[in-house]
């Protein structure tokens, strides 16, 4: 069986060689059209959220008889619609909500570890650490409210990089996959 499996994925070779290129394309686009990125994963999330509303409202009225619980599936499946909507509708609405609720926690968070790190002084060595992470944390939500088209850009650039590494792996794999004996 293991015979059979390997010798298949030898035969096609090609099919990781095509993902590979794939992935490179959409990376290489991703890096050189953050903005044309961030709005398709957008619309893509919008679609997603519409659809899985959908179907959690129609779960939360076949519930309805027998859960008492089956408001929750409403809400989720109307919070899922709303937030979906808004994404296909208004998409840099959305992206700009997303990143100022990111910057938000960021420097929320980053408060919390700077007054843990204060009150764990005496306790722990190294305190300086949870601070610094702290602080960058807050500098980072700082810039992310100052500048939060950076922030969306950023995500796609990630969304690019990351795309482009798997697929030039993906090319090199497909090669070596190739080129071993049968």
């Amino acid at each position: 069986m293991e015979d059979k499996a390997f010798s298949t994925f030898r035969r096609f070779w090609w099919v990781l060689l095509v993902r590979g290129i794939a992935a490179v394309l959409f990376g290489v686009a991703a890096l050189f059209w953050p903005g044309l990125t961030a709005l398709v994963l957008l619309i893509a999330f919008g679609a997603f959220a519409v659809v899985d509303g959908v179907f959690a409202i129609v779960t939360a009225f076949q519930r309805k008889s027998h859960d008492e619980g089956w408001w929750t599936w409403l809400f989720d499946g109307v919070l899922s619609l709303a937030i979906g909507m808004m994404a296909l509708f208004w998409p840099a609405a959305t992206a700009l909500a997303l990143v100022i609720w990111i910057a938000v926690w960021a420097v929320i968070a980053g408060i919390l570890r700077v007054i843990a790190a204060i009150r764990l002084r005496h306790e722990i060595e190294g305190e300086w650490a949870l601070a610094l992470s702290g602080l960058l944390l807050v500098i980072w939500g700082a810039l992310l409210a100052l500048v939060p088209a950076a922030g969306i850009l950023g995500l796609a650039w990630i969304f690019g990089v990351f795309a482009l590494a798997v697929g030039v792996v993906m090319v090199v794999l497909a090669f070596r996959v190739k080129g071993l004996p049968d």
